[in-house]
């Protein structure tokens, strides 16, 4: 065994084009899946939007007319639209997964791994160009194969309200998350999180592990964050209404006391309800109250949240960069080279 520096860049700025077609060579098998994922799903969202939403509604049609008549209908085309919009969410939510997994088992991890780099470093092309090489051509398939898909399937969504018995609303948790530029900005940043991790740990099975932890992480954090995002719209209610009146995305509901005053999450009721009128008796409750966000806050949260997941993604691109010259410039930590 025998103890090398990593060596110094040389900073020649040759050989740009054979890096390119050296990448695309490299990650061909992911370049295709993710082409071949995109036009599938892109596909089954364009089929759920147009034939099944169309059949679905013919469906709902039946059902109402047999609900006087008492004839016998077929919600076969119903359940057919509910199954393939469920399916069709799921997958565009776990996109940003999906190129988290990849970045972290095989962008950057891999060839530092393998030691595959200290050739191409040493020779036309610095660390600096080659990850910013690794990350410019996934960037732009991610945000626009991911950027695609979140526009389908807003449009699938959209082609059922009004029309649909069981259309989601735009606050059902799965259909808010894929049919925003939030999830597209998610996958970017799953890119970016498995480029650093990668050049991290060194390690494609750690870094792949690593990169999806902090992908959900940062996903769960801006999940718990989007209610607070923008101020919220507040709607008082009789106590004579069995619960608050406001549909959307719901942050706070309770009682308001005759003071004004507000009690979270103390309901009981209608004050038809003997027993409920003497609870909100006893607390002085004269209404309820219900901050929530309605629709017309859907925008206002979806692009401050895009926003917030850019500048984290500029944030650790940044990093990686800076991470990758700490580990590559003149006073780089030593490191053992394979026994030959």
């Amino acid at each position: 065994m025998t103890a090398l520096a990593t060596p110094p860049v040389t900073g020649r700025q040759t050989g740009s084009p054979h890096l390119l077609r050296w990448l695309i060579r490299l990650h061909r098998p992911a370049l295709v899946a993710w082409t071949l994922f995109v036009l599938v799903l892109g596909g089954l969202l364009l089929w759920l939007g147009g034939p099944l939403t169309d059949a679905a509604v013919e469906g709902w049609k039946q059902y109402h007319a047999c609900e006087a008549s008492g004839c016998v209908y077929d919600p076969s085309a119903v359940g057919r639209y509910k199954d393939w919009y469920s399916y069709t969410t799921i997958a565009v939510i776990a996109a940003p997964f999906l190129v988290a997994a990849w970045s972290g088992a095989a962008l950057t991890s891999r060839e530092l791994e393998h030691g595959t780099t200290q050739l191409a470093w040493t020779q036309s092309v610095s660390p600096a160009r080659w990850l910013a090489a690794k990350l410019a051509l996934p960037a732009v398939l991610v945000t626009v194969g991911s950027g695609l898909l979140v526009g389908l399937h807003h449009w699938a969504w959209s082609t059922g309200q009004g029309r649909l018995d069981s259309a989601k609303s735009w606050y059902d948790i799965g259909t808010y998350a894929a049919n925003g530029p939030a999830t597209a900005a998610m996958a970017l940043a799953a890119l970016v999180i498995g480029a650093l991790i990668g050049l991290l740990k060194r390690n494609s099975l750690a870094a792949l592990v690593g990169s999806l932890f902090a992908t959900v992480l940062l996903w769960s954090a801006m999940a718990l964050a989007t209610p607070y995002l923008w101020p919220t719209v507040t709607k008082l209610s009789s106590l004579k209404n069995n619960v608050p009146q406001g549909s959307g995305i719901v942050v706070d509901q309770g009682l308001v006391t005759s003071t004004g005053a507000h009690i979270a999450n103390q309901q009981c009721g209608s004050t038809t309800n003997a027993g409920c009128q003497a609870f909100y008796a006893k607390l002085d409750a004269v209404s309820y109250y219900n901050d929530y966000h309605p629709q017309s806050h859907y925008w206002p949260l979806q692009l401050t949240a895009t926003a917030i997941i850019l500048a984290v993604t500029a944030a650790l691109t940044v990093a990686a960069f800076r991470l990758l010259k700490r580990q590559t410039g003149p006073a780089a930590p030593v490191r053992k080279a394979a026994a030959v």
